[in-house]
């Protein structure tokens, strides 16, 4: 099994403990509330745009991994994109673009989001995306 099939068994096993959305979505906040990112984070380049409230996200490329962090001013937004951050985090261009971009939908994730935040949460797998794209011969 490749890393990205066990990460996504882990968060579908994981998410699969709750019986309501909220009591989901207050997990994922209990779990990554207590994140501070670095402020330089915080910038222009690394917004996120088509987001409700304020998403930032770091992108690195590191000794042919990909590295992501991110920060929000909503916990809701904190929490769903650590989620997001840390299933991709440390893992090649390849891992990435061979993952199956449903697994927050079948999680109970991205389908729980009002309208705005699912566009925001796309806004940043796309980012995450794209960047695998830039660096998949590096």
């Amino acid at each position: 099994m490749s890393i990205i099939e066990e990460r996504t068994k882990a968060l579908l096993d994981e998410m699969q403990c709750f019986d309501t959305a909220q009591d989901r979505f207050e997990y994922i906040i209990g779990k990554y509330k207590h994140i501070q990112p670095p402020k330089e984070i915080c910038t222009d380049e690394n917004i996120v745009k088509g987001c409700v409230s304020n998403l930032w996200i770091s992108r690195k490329f590191e000794n042919g991994k990909c590295r992501f962090q991110s920060a929000a001013d909503s916990i809701i937004t904190k929490g769903v994109a650590n989620l997001v951050c840390e299933f991709f985090d440390n893992l090649s261009p390849e891992e990435i673009l061979s993952a199956d971009e449903s697994v927050f939908e079948k999680a109970g994730i991205s389908s729980q989001l009002s309208a705005n935040r699912r566009n925001g949460l796309s806004k940043l797998i796309e980012k995450i995306l794209d960047f695998a794209k830039e660096h998949k011969n590096s």
